[in-house]
């Protein structure tokens, strides 16, 4: 009969529930374990879907809506068509018709946000205003008209009424009610009553009399800004040179009044706006989404839209631009991050076995004896299977249940699949390892100790197949990259190094033991040489198994530290970059100078250490070529002492302050050629010579003396720096403070009183900016999760090594003591017991680190990790992958550290137990 079908006789107790109240707080201990192991397993897969499909939705809402609307769009209807039949095209209700059909024909996952959607009439091309008191810039203002649906329901009417169709509007309609925003009215002075003249209408001009003036109830949402001119005018341009700039601005009729439009010269017509709605769009909709949309601009879906809207209908949208940034981002960054969770997957499953071994070998003496008296190894297995089921399994469905919970929005099939891995690697490794070990009946057990043990073949094949494989990955990585997620090879280096390393070690182990061992027996102590013999007679099993979770778990934080620490050094600098200083004070353009009285406010702010002013000319122009062509460059005019201050203070380009003042002369003052110091591509084309410079600043003569990369008043720009002082005009256009706690608000309202139109730009601000991408910022906190996992797995896998041999020392330690071992004997006896793996573990997890991290930082580019793609940010060069010490130290000294407080706590407790309980209750230790 099978085992699981197998009914226990009368007066025997159930082998699971015996095992399970024998050792009830193991159970838990290993029930813990698995539910850990299993949340993380199936939390992983959840948050990666979860921050890239957050990373999509706001990638498309953080986008101009006039890139991600879908619009579809026809021409005004044929002029062979009856005159009715054109304006009723045109209509509110045909309009609205062909709105559902195309809504109904939108093909999924692309889904209309029908809130921020309309449709109307528009002139494609703006017509003239023609009343004189409109205000002109080189040409008469613009207008678009425009009839578009649900102004009531978009819109606050601040003054006057919304616009209707009085009667029945037609194309020879020539009188029109029209409103404006308040933007609009304030630009163009507009007001209610207000009469415009519409050039563009035949004979006639169109009259509009403006009725209402609106504010917009969300003017960054899709109804406004996917066509910006309806609610800000523009300044536009017309194409003879030189240009003639004008007014460009909407006005807006009322739905009935569309018709109107079709007597027009301004090419009116017929569109459908739908916003995208990004609440049901995940990151795993993006291949089909783009195939939509493709197929939506030239393909069969645009051919379903033709049915409904007409033939000549066309739809643009550049939501797939958009959409392949964010592709582009996730592929850059999703390659690293699977590096990092390859790296905790395998210290996890290597605890995990190292628990199942573990307690293979501290039962090894009880499944030797069930075999000796006639147990089939498949009996055994199915028992020890039925044990650790009843306890893993639920454990794992916990961990399974907590990180549903815990993580919303992902998909529910990988994090099963991750909890049933867990759970079945739980269960199956005690007993493989006990049939593996108990293939045949023994009569006795051999030794398997570390100085007993030697390698055999099948064991140096594997360690060098191990060895090919990490060398491979390593230069795979260093030489493409981390370039795929799905190249498991590539993710697995930092696994493969830790491995290699742990076998090395597991190797040299003895080596080591046996040179401290010699000196230690010509001792006249007998601590130091019983804790060097324990140590070198420690189970291969017992060994191997805690130093490879060890090694693996210190490489894994390791990694991860120096993954963080990179990506915060990156965007230390990118910040430092942006603002050039710890706050950074200008006017609009950096163009006009400031008021006199901003820089003695700025320094009366609490937190504020320095501050310095400069001078800044982007229009500065050099003569480069007998015609007299012109090169562009950025002139900066400083106060040579305290610039030279800021710059060592930031680390960019310091210089001494003595290289700006002219040899032999008083000071730049004197007129004369000027000392500056230049970009590296500006001091190549300037050369050695006196060089003559104009600027608005004044015209000056200079003559490189140093060179530098970069500077803080324009650290992303090709610069020239001089003394401001020998320039005509030096009023300052930008000041950089520095200070370590800068009261931000305090800044800004001096700032304030001290002048208008100033902006304020702050170092942490734009840090903590640059941590908001959601694809960044999930991509940080996977691998912040398994730097600290990889630590806590150290711990664990410590505490497993240390419990495992724990009841052996202890009746060491009793027998010692009935011999005349006093308790500080004993507890150095323990300390040093424990300390010989803790110590190779730690160095060796030390060096294993810093071998990872310098073998694979060629490979591992932290830049989109670290930075979001975000418009006018100085990029960072060079933000590469670098050993961070306290991801070394730390997790290495904690390990030493728990391993000599659990060995002295052991040595406590078992001082307060007498001897005899101690030999009575360890007959089998």
């Amino acid at each position: 009969m099978a085992w699981w079908r197998q009914r226990t006789e009368r007066g025997v107790a159930p082998w699971v529930r015996t095992r399970l109240r024998t050792a009830p707080g193991a159970a838990v201990a290993f029930a813990v374990l698995v539910l850990v192991t299993a949340f993380l397993a199936a939390a992983l897969p959840r948050a990666l879907d979860a921050y890239e499909t957050k990373g999509l939705r706001q990638e498309i809402a953080g986008a101009p809506p006039a890139a991600t609307s879908v619009e579809l769009s026809a021409p005004q209807p044929g002029l062979e068509i009856a005159q009715a039949t054109r304006e009723k095209a045109v209509r509110p209700p045909a309009l609205e018709a062909v709105r559902r059909a195309a809504l109904a024909r939108l093909p999924a996952p692309l889904r209309a946000d029908t809130m921020e959607s309309a449709y109307g009439v528009r002139t494609s091309k703006s017509l003239v205003g023609l009343n004189h008191w409109l205000p002109v810039i080189d040409a008469p203002p613009r207008f678009t008209l425009v009839a578009q649906s649900g102004l009531a329901a978009h819109s606050t009417v601040r003054g006057g009424r919304l616009p209707i169709a009085a009667g029945e509007v037609t194309a020879d309609t020539r009188k029109v009610e029209a409103a404006v925003t308040e933007t609009t009215a304030r630009t163009l002075r507009l007001r209610v009553g207000s009469v415009i003249d519409v050039d563009g209408f035949g004979g006639a001009p169109l009259v509009v009399r403006i009725t209402g003036i609106v504010e917009p109830r969300h003017p960054r949402g899709g109804y406004w800004s996917a066509e910006p001119v309806l609610r800000t005018p523009g300044v536009a341009a017309d194409a003879p040179v030189p240009p003639q700039f004008y007014w460009d601005a909407g006005l807006l009729l009322a739905p009935g009044a569309a018709p109107v439009l079709l007597g027009s010269q301004g090419q009116p017509e017929l569109y459908w706006r739908f916003a995208p709605a990004t609440d049901r769009l995940t990151a795993r909709d993006v291949p089909g989404l783009v195939s939509r949309i493709a197929s939506l601009e030239g393909g069969p879906e645009l051919l379903r839209m033709r049915e409904v809207a007409g033939g000549t209908a066309a739809v643009a949208t550049d939501l797939e631009t958009v959409v392949g940034s964010y592709t582009t981002t996730r592929a850059a960054i999703t390659p690293v991050v699977a590096v990092g969770a390859f790296g905790i997957g395998a210290v996890a499953a290597v605890v995990l076995a190292m628990a199942g071994g573990l307690v293979a070998v501290r039962r090894a003496a009880e499944l030797a004896l069930l075999r000796a008296r006639g147990g089939s190894l498949r009996g055994i297995a199915g028992r020890l299977l039925a044990e650790t089921a009843v306890v893993a399994v639920p454990a794992a469905a916990a961990g399974l249940l907590l990180a549903v919970l815990t993580v919303d929005e992902a998909r529910l099939l990988p994090a099963v699949l991750g909890a049933s891995a867990v759970a079945l690697l739980a269960c199956a490794v005690l007993p493989v390892r006990a049939v593996v070990a108990h293939r045949r009946p023994r009569a006795h057990v051999e030794r398997d100790d570390l100085a007993h043990a030697r390698p055999g073949r099948r064991r140096t094949v594997a360690e060098l197949t191990v060895l090919v494989l990490a060398v491979g990955s390593v230069v795979a990585l260093r030489r493409r990259g981390a370039s795929s997620s799905g190249d498991l090879l590539v993710s697995a280096a930092p696994v493969l190094v830790g491995l290699i390393a742990a076998l090395v070690l597991v190797r040299l182990y003895p080596l080591p033991l046996r040179w401290a061992a010699r000196p230690a027996a010509r001792g006249r102590g007998v601590v130091g040489f019983l804790s060097l013999a324990r140590a070198g007679r420690s189970s291969t099993v017992g060994v191997a198994l805690p130093l490879l979770a060890l090694l693996l778990a210190l490489t894994t934080a390791a990694f991860g530290g120096s993954v963080l620490a990179g990506v915060s050094d990156a965007r230390d600098g990118a910040a430092l970059l942006a603002t050039g200083a710890d706050a950074r004070i200008a006017g609009p353009g950096e163009v006009t100078p400031l008021p006199a009285g901003v820089a003695g406010a700025v320094r009366k702010v609490a937190g504020v250490r320095a501050v310095t002013a400069v001078r800044i000319e982007r229009t500065a122009e050099l003569t480069s070529g007998g015609a007299g062509a012109k090169e562009g460059l950025t002139l900066i005019g400083v106060e040579p002492a305290s610039y030279a201050r800021l710059a060592r203070r930031t680390g960019l380009g310091a210089f001494p302050a003595d290289v700006l003042k002219p040899k032999g002369t008083k000071g730049a003052e004197t007129g004369g050629v000027l000392n500056a110091v230049a970009s590296p591509d500006l001091a190549e084309r300037l050369g050695r010579a006196p060089r003559r410079i104009t600027s608005l600043a004044g015209d000056i003569t200079v003559r490189i003396a140093a060179v530098r990369s970069r500077t803080p008043a324009a650290p992303g720009a090709e610069f020239l720096l001089v003394d401001a002082a020998g320039l005509t005009h030096s009023d300052p256009t930008a000041l950089l403070a520095t200070g370590a706690a800068l009261d931000a608000p305090a800044l800004r309202t001096a700032v304030r009183g001290a002048g208008k139109g100033l902006t304020v730009t702050l170092r942490g601000e734009e840090r903590a900016a640059l941590s908001d991408a959601p694809l960044q910022a999930g991509a940080e906190r996977i691998y912040t999760t398994a730097a600290l996992a990889g630590a806590g797995y150290a711990v664990l896998a410590l505490l497993l090594s240390l419990l495992q041999s724990a009841p052996e020392r202890a009746a060491l330690l009793a027998r010692l003591r009935t011999m005349g071992l006093t308790p500080r004997q004993g507890r150095r006896l323990l300390s040093l017991d424990a300390l010989p793996q803790a110590l190779l573990a730690a160095s060796g997890g030390m060096l294993a680190g810093w071998a990872t991290v310098r073998l694979l930082a060629p490979g591992i580019d932290l830049e989109r990790l670290a930075l979001a793609t975000a418009a006018g940010r100085v990029p960072v060069v060079g933000a590469s992958l670098r050993t961070d010490v306290w991801s070394l130290l730390l997790p290495a000294a904690g390990t030493v550290l728990l391993a000599w407080a659990v060995a002295v706590a052991q040595a406590w407790w078992a001082g307060r137990r007498t001897s005899i309980t101690e030999l009575r209750t360890g007959g089998m230790r």
